[in-house]
């Protein structure tokens, strides 16, 4: 890895899922006041609403969209304007 190529204050910071819960850590310059426990160290900590963990497409509980209704829906208004 190159030398001198992070910013000075590149460091790792704990993100925590509001949503799921789980904990990252992952290198960052992001400035933060909190701080949180991770493997029995402490970092600075960051909470997100929603990440890889929590997100819909990701876990697989995606929601599939009623577009047949929506057209249906579309067809009946366009057909009163006529």
């Amino acid at each position: 890895m190159k030398k001198d190529i992070h910013p000075a204050d590149y460091r790792p910071v704990l993100f925590e899922d509001l949503a799921s819960g789980a904990q990252f850590l992952i290198g960052s310059t992001i400035r933060t006041s909190e701080k949180g426990t991770y493997e029995k160290k402490e970092y600075p900590k960051v909470t997100v609403e929603i990440s890889s963990k929590s997100h819909p497409i990701y876990t697989g509980e995606g929601r599939m969209l009623d577009k047949a209704g929506q057209v249906e829906r579309f067809r009946q208004r366009a057909a009163k304007r006529k």
